[in-house]
This record gives structure tokens, sequence and C-alpha cells, in this order.
């Protein structure tokens, strides 16, 4: 068994009062209750949890001169296992996808009515380079993948959780670590129907297996370690922690549990820390 990089190239690894008022031309966005904006929790008590995405390219075209990703599937099943661990009835994995049809996919799943839904989830696991992700064909921008989901484009899921976990480089460095020491160590409320401004950008959870820059490893038969952290940590910790909370814990076991051990030698040895990028604006819990 040996690590990999999840990069292009020859290694495969892995008005005051916050109100808004709108015109008759314009779509009026879900009405929310007054108890969702005073509480600290997102609601996750609605009829269902949500739809989950999983877009797995293990192989991709000649001309990008990308090795195959071995060891995604095992990603993909730890994922879709926890996603249903986690409550979510929906759950699409979609294998070998071309950047444009990516692209389609988080548009069309945007476009859903996610009314009755408690959140948005959508796992990504492709080779990369920073600010993008591949397809089978091309590369496409995170951005574009995200933007379907921000502001007026997709109001059903407005005020709730929106989460994207994505396994991929995000640039060529390696990271030879350091040493360190380590030490051991309901409000009541009547409920009121009120529709209010929230920023376009609120309520997302961005998780890179990596930081800006730097390869993001994989495991030829267990999986990338990003994953395989997320799935350790979540199973465990799901019924009593919240997600930033567990995210964390995942940065903590990626970072000290796991070490390259592939067949060049310049690449023995190396380090990884995830990036978390939060713009939620409560906790999350699944229980």
């Amino acid at each position: 068994m040996s690590d990999h990089v999840d990069a292009k190239g020859d290694y495969d690894q892995t008005d005051a009062r916050g109100e808004t008022r709108y015109d008759k031309h314009r779509s009026m966005p879900p009405k929310v209750s007054e108890l969702d904006f005073v509480s600290d929790h997102y609601n996750m008590k609605h009829d269902e949890r949500g739809l989950a995405l999983i877009i797995n390219n293990k192989k991709f075209h000649p001309r990008l001169g990308l090795s195959e990703r071995t060891g995604s599937d095992v990603d993909a099943y730890k994922m879709h296992m926890l996603l249903g661990t986690l409550g979510f009835e929906k759950i699409q994995q979609h294998d070998n996808v071309k950047a444009n049809d990516m692209k389609d996919l988080l548009y069309q799943a945007a476009k859903k009515d996610h009314t009755d839904s408690d959140c948005f989830a959508c796992v990504i696991l492709s080779h990369g380079e920073e600010g993008y992700v591949f397809g089978t064909d091309n590369k496409i921008s995170v951005d574009d993948l995200v933007l379907p989901f921000k502001g007026d484009r997709c109001t059903s899921l407005a005020g709730k959780p929106k989460l994207f976990f994505i396994q991929a480089c995000r640039g060529q460095e390696l990271d030879r670590g350091t040493t360190v020491a380590d030490a051991i160590g309901d409000q009541e409320a009547e409920e009121e129907i009120v529709v209010r401004s929230i920023p376009t950008e609120a309520d997302f959870l961005m998780a890179y297996s990596v930081v800006p820059g730097f390869f993001s490893w994989r495991n030829s038969a267990r999986g990338s370690w990003f994953i395989q952290a997320i799935y350790d940590v979540f199973t465990e910790h799901w019924q009593d922690l919240d997600l930033l909370t567990m995210m964390t814990r995942v940065n903590k076991k990626v970072a000290y549990d796991f070490e390259s051990n592939a067949s060049e030698e310049y690449m023995r040895r190396k380090k990884q820390i995830p990036c978390i990028t939060s713009m939620l604006t409560k906790d999350v819990f699944f229980k």
C-alpha cells in the first residue's frame, strides 16, 4: 500500500432592523420562524435531512496527464455510509463526471425544493489545484460549483447549512512538518413568522482536505487521510458534538495520526492539515 497525491501531475495521491422589502417582480423568500433566528442551533427537525451528492472522479482523459485515483472508491463508500448514518435519505453518487456535468449536477440540485430539508451536503473526490477541482475532461472552479446555492438562486436552502467536503490537492507543495511538544492536557418564545435579509455567503461550510498550495494525500488501499478522519471522528461523535467541533477533531487526527509513505524518498514522511472555512451562523448538530 502506498500514499499518493490528488494533484495534477505525475503523482496520484492521493433597513435598520435587518429586514428586506421585496418588490412585486421578485419572488418572496421562504418565511422563517423567529425562533430560527434566536436559536444558536440550526433547525434540524424538518421532515427530512436533505439531499447529499457524492462526486467520485477516479479516471481522467489522457490529455490531462492525471493518474487514476486508486482508493477513491473507498472514500466514496465511507462517505455514503456516513451520510446515511447522519440521516441523509437522499444520497446520490456519480462516478467519473465531466466538468460541465459536475456543474449541471450542482445546478440541478440547487433547483430542487429543499423546503422540508434540514440542509444540503456535497462530497467531491477528485484531483485538484488551488481554486479548482477536476472533472474527467477538464478542471472547474469550486466557486462555479457553489454559486447555484447562493442568495436568491436557492431560496429554499436560505438560512440552512450547505456543507461541502472536498478531497483534492490545492497545489504542489509538500508539508515537511515540524516537531512540537504537545501538552496533555432554551429560551421559550412565541413563534413569529418574519422575512429577514441574510448575507448571500452565509451558512456555508467549505471543508477542504488540505490548505492552499499543498498536496492532499490518499492511500491506495485505505482511501484519503481526510475522508478516513471524517469517517472515524463523525462515526464516534455525531450524536454528541457539533459539526465544527468534529471538524476540529478531524484536523487533529489528520495532523497527528498520518505521515506519508510514498515510494519516492523525497515524498516520504510528509504531513497534511485540512482547511475548514466556515460561514455557518449557528451550530450544526445531526442528532
